[in-house]
């Protein structure tokens, strides 16, 4: 009786998760992306702005206050569509959470009033890093045209 209790439980989960987790993973990848590109816009909405943030308010080490912003207007403008499309998908996600890192310990004001946000891009960014982006992305539609192995963790207990 717990044999087939456990069976027909293991077949439940299996199947709920190959219907839920490729759109878990889609709507992670668009939230991810929607609070990056959006970071993006308010930086070239007003260039002057940033520029006085960067010179002032954040402490980016090692790189001059002008390099500083356009890279971090480059990464929020230019790398959120790959990750929204499921394009490159693990390797922009790792940029995108060390950028995520970044912007949180060059910005001391983050840890008070966004550090919980930067929490959670983070974990949604690991998930993408973990797990891929999940059946609805061109990264899989091109694992399946043009075949290979995936490079994914399995989320099955062994």
């Amino acid at each position: 009786m717990i044999k087939t209790f456990l069976s027909t439980y293991d077949t439940t989960v299996l199947t709920v998760q190959r219907w839920i987790t490729p759109l878990v993973l889609l709507a992670v990848r668009v939230l991810t992306a929607i609070a990056f590109f959006k970071a993006g816009q308010v930086k070239i909405a007003n260039w002057e702005s940033t520029l006085f943030l960067f010179e002032y308010e954040y402490q980016v080490p090692l790189l001059p206050f002008e390099a500083a912003a356009f890279i971090a207007a480059a990464v929020e403008l230019c790398l959120p569509p790959l990750i929204l499309l499921g394009l490159f998908s693990r390797p922009v996600a790792l940029v995108l959470f060390g950028f995520n890192i970044m912007a949180v310990v060059s910005y001391p004001v983050l840890w008070e009033q966004g550090y919980l946000d930067h929490q959670l891009w983070g974990l949604m960014l690991l998930m993408i890093v973990l797990w891929g982006p999940g059946k609805l992305s061109i990264d899989h539609w091109l694992r399946q045209r043009f075949g290979g192995a995936p490079a994914s963790v399995s989320m099955q207990p062994q």
